[in-house]
This record gives structure tokens, sequence and C-alpha cells, in this order.
């Protein structure tokens, strides 16, 4: 398989597992503080990415040169995670998958700015119609919420996670030094986990573990397994193989998958009018992956 297509494989993974998260985590965010759940999932995930890269490529001594690089990287998934679960606390997880798919556009721009990546006129129109269906869902397909700016304290509190994600995807290109994706993974983890049982500590000491009901558990361990450790590593390998636009393109996914995953756990679906805003994220997906078509294609005739 081309690396380009290992990239896109990577990143269709990622998206669905990435919806889960939503959904489980609108279930139980209300029920323990986000920077103790997100200690707790960066240790977790941090152990079975290090157990994974024990078994295969190893951990070179040069893996752990700058370590600053980590502490950056971590922090910046760190507080995308923490704030997400704190957007969720008041926001449909529809609402918030929608808030995540402004984050290729973002990331376009931070590409440009750390990278000099620049952006063909399809995927600005493509990016252009992603952000214009998330508005569409995140305003509840409400024509007046939207002329009046009338968006919700949740989104609100995730967009800024979503910056912060943003930055992280061109980053990690950037500072990467030949380390492998599970490897570089590794040490952004332990990094992000140190990070938040730094400042975390208070509400970790104030959570009652032993009383938390099952529910917490399972998507403790699912965002921590599914949702941290598998989609740390597929993002890291899929931004080594594709333009950092085109790897968070795959975020326009998440809110129809969030629907399965809604559908799947028995909650309430959302209206159905904000089917046009999750057709006009998956035209925007589409579109980016023609010009991804086009170039390679351009490619092969030269």
């Amino acid at each position: 398989m081309a690396p380009q297509a290992q990239g896109h494989l990577a990143m269709l993974l990622f998206s669905a597992l990435v919806a889960g998260s939503f959904s489980l985590g609108g279930m139980v965010a209300n029920e323990i503080a986000p920077l103790a759940l997100n200690a707790v999932r960066f240790v977790i995930a941090g152990v079975a990415v290090g157990t994974v890269a024990m078994m295969t490529t190893g951990i070179p001594r040069s893996a752990f040169a700058a370590p600053w690089r980590y502490l950056l990287l971590g922090g910046l998934f760190a507080i995308y995670f923490v704030l997400m679960f704190e957007g969720l606390k008041t926001s449909a997880p529809v609402s918030s998958a929608a808030v995540f798919t402004l984050v290729p556009a973002m990331a376009g721009v931070f590409a440009w700015f750390l990278l000099r990546q620049r952006t063909t006129l399809r995927m600005a129109v493509a990016l252009g119609i992603g952000a214009a269906g998330a508005l569409w869902v995140i305003f509840r397909a409400d024509m007046a919420a939207l002329l009046a700016f009338d968006i919700g304290r949740g989104e609100v509190i995730f967009f800024f996670g979503c910056i912060a994600h943003a930055v992280y995807t061109p980053l990690v290109r950037r500072l990467n030094r030949g380390e492998s994706a599970v490897v570089f993974s590794f040490g952004t983890l332990v990094a992000g986990a140190l990070l938040l049982a730094v400042v975390g500590m208070g509400d970790i000491r104030a959570t009652d573990w032993a009383s938390l009901r099952p529910m917490v558990w399972v998507t403790i361990l699912y965002v921590s397994l599914c949702a941290s450790a598998i989609t740390f590593v597929l993002v890291q390998f899929a931004t080594l193989r594709l333009p950092s636009a085109k790897v968070m393109a795959y975020t326009y996914l998440v809110p129809s998958w969030v629907i399965c995953w809604e559908a799947a756990l028995g909650n309430s679906l959302p209206p159905v009018m904000i089917a046009v805003g999750i057709g006009l994220t998956i035209l925007a997906l589409l579109l980016l992956l023609r010009d991804d078509d086009a170039v390679a294609l351009r490619a092969e005739a030269t």
C-alpha cells in the first residue's frame, strides 16, 4: 500500500474511534473532573503505547533528545482533551463533534506558519464547505441562532481545545526527528501524564474512585486505549505521510460517526435538519480526497 493510502486508512479508523469518545464522554462528563479523568487516561494510554513500542521498534536513547518537544506536544493534547470533557458537560455530543470539524481549517493555517504548507484552491473551498456544515450543526440548524451568534457555553470551551489540537498537528512533523510514530506518541503521552498529574493533583485526590459507576470506567478505558493510545499513533503515523490539513480533514467524518454511536447506545438523535450540515462536512472530505487523487495522478503522469 502506498504511503498516502496508508495515511488515509489510518485517519478513517481515527475518525470512527474519536467519535466514540464524544458519545461516551457525554454520558459521564458530569460524574468525574476532566483533569482527573484525563490524568488516568494518559497514564493508561502511555503504558499501552510504551509496551507496544518495547515489543516492536524499541525505544532508543536518541528518542529522549530535546524532551521539551514532548512537553509541548503533550501539553497541547492535554489541553484539548480536558477542554473536550469540560465542554461535554453542557454540549451535546454531535454539537461538540461539529466544533471538532473546525480543526482542519485551523490546522491548515498553522501548517502554513510552521511548515509553509500551501493550501490549494480546491482544499480552501473544501475547508470552507466543511466549516459551513460545522456551523450549521453547532447552531442546531437554527438560522435565528446563527444570525444572533448564539453559541452554547460547552461549544465555546471546546473550541479553545480544538485550537490546541490544530497547533499540535503540524508541530508533530516540525518536531519529529526521525522517531517512529509509536515512540513519538509514547513520549507525548508520558509528558502529558506528568503535566496533568501536577496540574490536576487536587481533582485526582478529591475523586472517589471506588464509587464511580461502571460506565465511567468503561469510558476511561475506551478513551485511554481506543481514543488515546491508538489514535495518537494513527495521527502521528498519518501526519508523516499526508499534509496537515488533509490529516485533519477526516475529522469531517466524526459527526456522522457520532450519530451512529448515539443510535447504537440508545441515546436521542439530533433533528433531521442537522443532516444538512453533516452532508456538507462529508462533501468537504470528498473534495479533499479528490484533490489528493488528482495530485497523485499528475505525479504518475510526469
